[in-house]
C-alpha cells in the first residue's frame, strides 16, 4: 500500500517545476513559471514527459504484486479456488490499466491547473491542442507495466524482474551499437525505434529542444519531430499485446 501511495503522489512533484526559482549567481532570480514554458499547448508535452520519469516506482508496484503472488502462494490458491490462468493474467492487466488511467487523470488535472494559471493562451481550441500526449502517456505506462508483468512472471522475484529491465536496456543499446557498425546511423535509429524500451521512450520525446526552439526560432538546427504519433502508439500496443500473451503462456505451461 505504501508503494502504491508513493506512486500516485510522485506525479504531483511536477507542480514543483512551475514554482522552481533559480538564483543566477546572485544577479537575478529565474522563475520557470514566468518563462512561458507552461503555456498551452506545450504544457501537455512538458508534464507528461517529466511524469513518465516516475514510472519506475509504478514498476516496483507491478513486479512486487507478482512476486508476492508467488512468495505467498496466493496465485496457487486463486487457481485452486476456480480462477483460470487466463482470468488471473487479465486481472493483473486490468490492474495495470487502472493504475495507468488514474496516473493519466492526475497528470491531466495537474497540467490543466498549471497551464490555466500560467498560460497566456486560454482559448479552448488552443487548450485541447496536443492532448494526444496524454494518450501517449497512458499507452506508455500500460506498455511499460506489461513488460514488468512479463518479467515478474518470468523470474517470480521482484529484484530479479527489475534487474531484467536494466539488462534489456543495456542489450538494446548493444544491438544499436552493432547496427551502427554494420549499417548507417539513420537506418540503425529507425530499427532501434521498434525496440521495446526505445519505442516506449519515443512516445514522448524530450521537450527541452522544443523549448529552445520557442526562444530561438531562428536556429534551424534545433528543429526536430517531437509529436506523439499514432504509429508509435501502435508499436507500443503491439509490444503490450505480446507481453500479456507471453505472460499467459508462461503461466499456462508452468507447474505451480
Amino acid at each position: 500500500m505504501t508503494l502504491i501511495f508513493v506512486s500516485f503522489v510522485l506525479p504531483f512533484f511536477v507542480i514543483l517545476l512551475s514554482s522552481l526559482r533559480i538564483n543566477v549567481f546572485g544577479f537575478f532570480t529565474l522563475e520557470l513559471g514566468e518563462l512561458g514554458i507552461f503555456n498551452f499547448p506545450i504544457i501537455w508535452h512538458l508534464t507528461t514527459f517529466f511524469a513518465s520519469q516516475f514510472k519506475f516506482f509504478f514498476a516496483i508496484v507491478v513486479v512486487s504484486m507478482i512476486g508476492n503472488e508467488y512468495s505467498n502462494k496466493t496465485i496457487k490458491q486463486n487457481l485452486i479456488d476456480g480462477l483460470s490462468k487466463k482470468e488471473f493474467i487479465l486481472s493483473k492487466f486490468y490492474t495495470i490499466i487502472f493504475f495507468s488511467l488514474i496516473s493519466t487523470v492526475l497528470i491531466f488535472v495537474i497540467s490543466f491547473c498549471i497551464g490555466f494559471y500560467y498560460s497566456s493562451y486560454n482559448e479552448f481550441s488552443i487548450i485541447i491542442q496536443e492532448t494526444e500526449f496524454l494518450l501517449a502517456y497512458f499507452i506508455k505506462l500500460i506498455g511499460f507495466f506489461s513488460l514488468c508483468l512479463f518479467f515478474g512472471m518470468l523470474v517470480k522475484r521482484s529484484a530479479f524482474a527489475l534487474a531484467f529491465l536494466f539488462i534489456l536496456y543495456i542489450l538494446e543499446w548493444i544491438f544499436f551499437g552493432l547496427m551502427v557498425w554494420k549499417l548507417d546511423m539513420n537506418t540503425a535509429e529507425k530499427i532501434q525505434n521498434f525496440f521495446p524500451l526505445k519505442s516506449m521512450y519515443k512516445l514522448i520525446d524530450q521537450p527541452f529542444q522544443r523549448i529552445a526552439m520557442t526562444k530561438f526560432p531562428e536556429k534551424a538546427n534545433l528543429s526536430y519531430d517531437y509529436g506523439a504519433h499514432g504509429y508509435e502508439m501502435l508499436i507500443v500496443l503491439a509490444w503490450t499485446a505480446l507481453f500479456i500473451f507471453l505472460s499467459y503462456r508462461l503461466l499456462k505451461k508452468r507447474d505451480l
